[in-house]
């Protein structure tokens, strides 16, 4: 048997090539774009700085059992080192199965779960109830949504202090139901209202982004869909339900999946609203900066155990969800 061999390459005619190593490859593609690579640098760097050292290094501290008080820090002139262990996973066994786990984490993680859907729930139902509304032809139409976007502009903790001088003893909130013979909440002492009242806020300032999302999401849908059903005599709840809501799914799964992420980890209302002063209202996060930052001593290593556990949640609650959005629908998959 003859093999045919090329003259120009010394190689066995139909012999493929052999397959450039991951180094070579590398090399390849940084030459051909080593600009891309020029530009994403400058981000990687920020990225690794900002969030994967802090990451690694609240991953190690869960693994110990470092305070305040066997830390390395400095008094006066004396330096004093660290004295903290390593001891593995005894502060996730200590949070998830210990004699006082769930007044430390299951009831915060209750709560916390239950604020995510009442406030996701309420966000999406009242964003797009507006969004329905400004999608008419209303006269000063611009002027409404201007009004129902400042929310949203407005920084959280100017929005949050107003909601707090507002729902105060003698504060407007009080002082209207009191004019009206009505009964006036301890908004700011009562558990069960304190929830409320987080709730509330959250919902004031998260309904702008719904609106604002769906809204684009609505001026999107073919209006020729809406011509077609009415023409085939639709009313307009199955003009809704078979045409709007279709029509915003992709909206959809986008924003309640940032709803739920935001939401749960909503640092900014729950602590400016209430301080260190309601841990019942507590929601994991607040509850973890109360850990490492708000008492004596401060216990870096459960606070940080709270931090890696909220990112897991996180990411199995995504991983999750977009699983249910392929199933359902493979073009929604994030």
């Amino acid at each position: 048997m003859t093999v045919a061999i090329d003259r120009a390459t010394g190689k066995r005619r139909g012999e493929r090539a052999p397959r450039p190593g991951p180094l070579r490859r590398l090399r390849h593609s940084y030459q051909k774009y080593w600009y891309a690579y020029a530009m994403i640098t400058p981000v990687v760097v920020v990225l690794g700085v900002l969030v994967l050292y802090p990451l690694g290094y609240g991953l190690y501290l869960s693994l110990t059992d470092a305070n305040s008080l066997n830390t390395a820090r400095t008094i006066g002139v004396n330096e004093i080192e660290a004295t903290y262990k390593f001891i593995g996973l005894d502060n996730y066994a200590d949070l998830l199965w210990g004699e006082t786990a769930y007044d430390r984490f299951w009831s915060h993680f209750i709560w916390t779960v239950s604020w995510t859907a009442a406030c996701v729930v309420l966000h999406y139902s009242i964003g797009l109830g507006l969004a329905l509304l400004l999608n008419q032809k209303l006269r000063g139409r611009t002027f409404y949504r201007l009004i129902l976007v400042l929310p949203w502009a407005v920084p959280t903790f100017v929005t949050v202090f107003g909601w707090r001088f507002m729902l105060a003893d003698s504060g407007v909130i009080n002082s209207a139901l009191d004019a009206l013979h009505l009964p006036t909440p301890l908004w700011l002492e009562d558990t069960f209202w304190q929830r409320f009242a987080a709730i509330m806020v959250n919902t004031w300032c998260g309904v702008p982004f719904m609106m604002v999302s769906l809204l684009g999401g609505l001026q999107s849908i073919d209006s020729t869909l809406y011509e077609a059903a009415e023409m085939d005599g639709a009313t307009a709840w199955q003009r809704f339900r078979y045409v709007t809501l279709p029509g915003l799914r992709s909206v959809s799964s986008t924003v309640v999946l940032l709803g739920v992420i935001w939401t749960f980890n909503q640092f900014a209302i729950i602590f400016l609203l209430f301080g260190n002063t309601a841990p019942d209202v507590d929601i994991l996060v607040t509850w973890a900066y109360y850990l490492g930052f708000g008492q004596q001593p401060r216990d870096y290593a459960q606070s940080a155990a709270y931090g890696i556990l909220l990112l897991s949640i996180l990411i199995v609650f995504t991983s999750v969800y977009r699983r249910w959005l392929n199933r359902n629908d493979p073009q929604l998959a994030i």
